[in-house]
């Protein structure tokens, strides 16, 4: 897949960004080592070569699924004429059909199409070996190698009937399987193509005032881009003018069209509506939040979970078995008085019965599979472990603010408590002081100005206390804007809250000039479409739900009563978050702690699964296992369900291989002689039919939009 053309680098702005990401992993527990890297910063899937380590041994190295299919059709053209001149065949099909020298042209045919279509098998095993990989391949090339050298043996002399044929429809066989099966591995990759197919080849500009066609891969960052009805966005970016509806279902899950308007962000590889907008292009290239998610589905794909090991231990050590009870087989028939060609061909009859073949596609479908299925409906996997770990969730902690309420803290009440200040100048000083902070108060005042159309004034030593407030110099004065956590926090007496204040549902910030309290904002929140609904789902899955927050008990304990919460944990700092969630592990939880974002990364660490909730283009600021694009709760009932649900995929899939096997090599190894033999070819078919099981299992896996 080349995605030269969305590799174009920002520049400086990117590195940082990959700077400040490491320095917060940084503080993570060993066990997101393998796992957290920055991604974000890295080239694209076109610099990142994919080539698996020795312990990740791949048996379709150096072939594709054309080669596969290419050998399959030349094999069964060789095949006929081989059944043909078979004297099993023909005794089974009634018919003769010899000739002078009949032995040696299908040891000729037997020799061709052991090479040619045996090569894969035969190469894999190579690999295998080289890589300590013990596996299905070898097990494949030694069964057809018995069979091809036995078979050569009797031409030359040796007493016995050849197995040519069997050779022949083994080979034939196992080349069919296997590209049924890299067939169905395609099914992930294709759906990556297809993301990367929704961003046009050209892009309309404006410079110096005229609108200008260019390529995709000349874009910039800062470019103006002029989007027409119905164009293709091509890079993350912000509204500067226009207003339109924007179908965003095929990057995250959201069916109806959102509306876009002056400052309203944009995400490549969305589908413009009506109308028409300029953007100013942010994410351009590797920036953009469609090849974060498509780095995001192959680090994914690449990363092996808990289950995905097990089925290689599986697979390794059932290699090994059918090894064993084939040489076991063929001793026991030879020492009990059976003739060579019987003993042998037991033995073939287990090797490729016995082939794993099933087992090892049982679970890379389903990684795949859930994988691009989750992220194409808003849910990125980071960490497939974290993912599988989600079945066994006990307690799931929610931040308040962001997550489970909208975020939007409005201002409610203006009280003055110093004459020397106006309404309008207490809320001046409040919005100077905080138009350097991110912070939803900070957001809620600056609106507030803005309504008001007051003059932002100028704010200087501005400092953010982490969990408190900011502060900073404006007219010379000394300005606090703070919660109620600045009293603790400097020892001070906290000033009586007034009656009319409803502290349940308002968050209080005292203004403070030349330390003294001038007066106090509040501000009013409200819950999330969603969260009531989300909560009650978790209720109905016996998983707890709490509510941690930096506001007041009243605050939380409104919100959690309100939502029907377990519990809730009231005035937290943000990095005290991290030493909660581990005091509900402490007592044998399974945790997961939702949150939106850097000041929740210590708990999103903490967590044995950490969600983050925000939006598309923010994903690369955030740190954990799980991010949910859409900023709506009930995702997180969706993804613990998604969960469960691919896990009971997995297990199906380990089931039915394992069984199958179970089952089989008694069969093979002849313990119902003579009243049923069940033949290597047979043996092929059946080993075939269980991985065709296998795949459509997996692909009926699906993700409830609900």
């Amino acid at each position: 897949m080349d995605l030269v053309p969305l590799m174009k680098d920002a520049g400086g702005e990117h590195h940082q960004h990959a700077q400040n990401q490491a320095k917060v992993h940084q503080h993570e527990p060993a066990r997101h080592d393998t796992h957290r890297h920055d991604r974000h910063g890295s080239a694209g899937l076109s610099d990142r070569p994919q080539e698996p380590s020795a312990h990740q041994h791949d048996k379709h190295a150096g072939h594709h699924t054309h080669d596969f299919l290419k050998r399959f059709w030349i094999s069964l053209v060789i095949t006929l004429p081989i059944l043909a001149l078979s004297h099993m065949i023909q005794e089974w099909a009634g018919f003769n059909l010899s000739f002078h020298g009949d032995q040696y042209v299908l040891f000729a045919l037997g020799t061709l199409i052991y090479l040619y279509g045996g090569m894969p098998f035969l190469k894999g095993m190579t690999g295998e070996i080289k890589a300590n990989a013990i596996g299905m391949m070898t097990l494949v090339a030694v069964a057809i190698s018995v069979a091809y050298f036995y078979s050569v043996a009797v031409v030359f002399g040796l007493p016995g009937m050849d197995f040519f044929w069997e050779l022949a429809t083994l080979i034939v066989i196992m080349l069919l399987g296997h590209w049924l099966e890299m067939r169905s591995q395609m099914a992930a990759s294709k759906a990556l193509q297809s993301l990367v197919a929704l961003l046009p080849n050209e892009v309309t500009v404006e410079k110096n005032g005229e609108a200008t066609r260019i390529q995709l891969s000349e874009l910039a960052n800062h470019d103006i881009v002029i989007i027409k009805p119905g164009d293709k966005i091509p890079a993350d970016g912000e509204v500067i003018e226009g207003l339109s509806y924007v179908n965003e279902s095929m990057l995250t899950g959201e069916s109806v069209p959102v509306k876009k308007e002056l400052k309203s962000k944009v995400i490549a590889g969305s589908i413009n509506g009506d109308g028409a907008l300029k953007i100013d292009a942010t994410g351009v290239g590797k920036d953009s939040y469609l090849n974060k998610v498509i780095n995001l589905v192959q680090d994914a794909q690449a990363a092996k979970s808990n289950t995905q090991n097990l089925a290689d231990k599986v697979a390794k050590w059932l290699t090994f078995v059918a090894l064993g009870v084939g040489a076991g087989t063929f001793i026991y028939w030879l020492s009990t008085g059976s003739d060579l060609a019987f003993a042998l061909e037991r033995m073939v009859t287990v090797m490729v019965t016995a082939c794993p073949h099933a087992l090892g596609v049982a679970i890379p479908l389903v990684v795949a599979i859930s994988t691009t299925l989750s992220a194409t409906n808003g849910l990125l996997i980071r960490n497939r472990t974290a993912f599988e770990t989600t079945r066994k969730l006990t307690t799931v902690i929610f931040d308040k603010t962001g997550t489970l309420t909208e975020g939007s803290h409005a201002v409610k009440r203006i009280i003055v408590s110093d004459e020397n200040y106006t309404e309008d100048e207490l809320i001046q000083y409040a919005a100077a002081v905080q138009q350097n902070s991110e912070h939803h108060i900070a957001k809620g005042t600056i609106r507030l100005l803005k309504e008001r159309k007051l003059p932002l004034l100028k704010s200087e030593d501005f400092r953010y206390m982490q969990g408190i407030g900011v502060k900073g110099t404006v007219n010379q004065k000394e300005v606090v804007a703070a919660g109620p956590n600045y009293f603790v926090e400097n020892k001070l007496e906290k000033p009586v809250v007034p009656s009319e204040i409803d502290q349940d549902a308002e968050t209080v910030s005292y203004v403070w000039i030349d330390g003294k309290v001038a007066g106090i904002l509040t501000f009013a929140d409200s819950i999330r479409e969603g969260s009531l609904e989300a909560v009650q789902a978790l209720n109905g899955m016996g998983i707890k739900s709490f509510l941690l927050t930096g506001d007041n008990e009243k605050i939380a304990a409104s919100v959690s009563k309100s939502l029907g919460m377990a519990g809730f944990l009231a005035n937290v700092l943000p990095h005290n978050k991290q030493e909660k969630v581990r005091e509900y592990q402490e007592k044998g939880e399974i945790v997961a702690m939702t949150g939106d974002g850097v000041n929740d990364a210590p708990a999103l660490a903490q967590a044995d699964v950490g969600i983050a909730v925000g939006s598309g283009t923010d994903v690369a600021a955030e740190t954990a296992d799980i991010i949910l694009v859409n900023s709506d709760p009930r995702d997180v009932v969706k993804l613990i369900d998604f969960g469960r649900r691919t896990y009971r995929k997995m297990i199906q899939n380990l089931g039915w291989a394992v069984g199958y096997n179970i089952v089989a090599i008694p069969l093979a190894a002849g313990i119902f002689y003579p009243k049923f033999v069940l033949s290597p070819a047979a043996g092929a078919v059946l080993m075939s039919v269980s991985t065709i099981v296998v795949a459509l299992n997996a692909t009926l896996l699906k993700l409830d939009k609900k």
